[in-house]
């Protein structure tokens, strides 16, 4: 590598600053990206997520972002969990967490060692550059498979032959012109693992993915309630679903995190439904400090832990649900009607309508205690 070009110093500055993998890009994806995502904006799978198609045109294209650009640093962060990530599938009176929200939220963690990397780089080499995790419009899959990092496997999601289906990105564009990596093949070759064991059939198609269906979407970005064709194939996920990450083959070469931040805590690995269910909003802001959970807001998060122990059927959780039917968000209430629906018997349910139909106020709350045949 000649002093011209500086790839193999910032790399190992990387490595040395705790990324897991590097890889360089131009700033230019093509139109290829571009095109898939005004495609996915036209049919409309992006569901509440607006923000994708306000900044569409520079989320497509890295200059149109910032016309200075001319390559891209994509950074990746292993958070490969130690554990079988599904194995609380199993327990209908627990929750399911998604791996990456079981510990601290780790924009803040790769926030920090881009901004590090990037003061070095400036001193360095006297560059101008921006970072970038997740939160600007910025195709990061796309950007990663072009960098060689990995590739976008069925699912939609990045897989890298050394860590799995378990990266995290983020990526810093800057005014060097820095000799591009060979971008990564596709090595998903016949496998359907990811889209046969979707619990919603989220996937229309290979590589393509409909938000709407998809559970991580349903409990992280979809803020009203959830269709009620959809409740029962959720099982106790209660934040995120990792199910096809999870059943990826190249998981196989895939090792657990060594970052201290990024490893599960013990009460986020298998918590009780019924725990989570007593969460006020002050309980849940201190429980949930500084991790990704908190985004969502109680009553969004209570939704789901109602929904999980209405799929439960087990008869313990009946005393949680009941607790929620007079809670102050008619997003929880009308969880916690939905729940008790499917926990209790038709006359015991029939006989608690009655009584609380009188009492709710809410027209949304209201239509979940009517009969599927007079729901408008």
């Amino acid at each position: 590598m000649t002093a011209e070009d500086p790839k193999a110093e910032i790399r190992d500055q990387a490595l040395a600053l705790g990324f897991d993998a590097v890889g360089f890009a131009p700033a230019d994806l093509g139109g290829v990206a571009a095109d898939r995502l005004r495609q996915f904006l036209a049919e409309g799978l992006q569901g509440d997520m607006g923000w994708l198609a306000e900044r569409s045109e520079q989320r497509g294209e890295p200059q149109a972002l910032w016309p200075d650009a001319k390559s891209v640093i994509v950074l990746a962060q292993n958070y490969g969990p130690e554990e079988d990530p599904l194995a609380t599938l199993e327990e209908p009176e627990q929750a399911t967490v998604s791996v990456y929200a079981r510990n601290r939220d780790y924009h803040d963690l790769i926030k920090k060692r881009l901004k590090r990397l990037g003061r070095w780089m400036a001193e360095r080499y006297g560059c101008q550059l921006k970072v970038f995790v997740d939160t600007a419009p910025v195709m990061e899959k796309p950007l990663a498979e072009k960098a060689g990092v990995g590739w976008q496997g069925k699912h939609t999601n990045l897989v890298s032959r050394a860590f799995g289906s378990w990266l995290f990105l983020g990526e810093i564009f800057c005014d060097l012109e820095l000799a591009p990596d060979p971008p990564e093949a596709d090595h998903c070759g016949s496998c359907r693992a990811c889209l046969d064991v979707c619990p919603t059939d989220a996937f229309p198609a290979p590589y393509r993915l409909d938000a709407r269906r998809c559970i991580s979407y349903l409990t992280i970005e979809h803020k009203g309630p959830i269709e009620r064709s959809l409740r029962p194939l959720m099982g106790n996920r209660i934040y995120g679903c990792d199910d096809c990450l999870a059943v990826c083959p190249w998981n196989k070469f895939a090792s657990g995190t060594g970052e201290p931040t990024l490893q599960a805590r013990q009460d986020l690995t298998a918590p009780r439904l019924a725990e989570l269910a007593e969460l006020d909003d002050a309980a849940f802001r201190a429980h949930f400090s500084g991790s990704p959970i908190k985004r969502s807001g109680r009553d969004r998060f209570l939704r789901n832990v109602l929904i999980a122990i209405g799929n439960s059927g087990s008869e313990s959780v009946v005393p949680s649900a009941m607790a929620r039917l007079d809670d102050g968000s008619p997003l929880v209430r009308g969880a916690a009607v939905w729940a008790l629906s499917r926990l209790l018997d038709r006359t015991a349910f029939d006989q608690l309508r009655r009584e609380r139909l009188e009492r709710e106020k809410d027209p949304s709350v209201q239509e979940e205690w009517l009969p599927e045949s007079e729901r408008i």
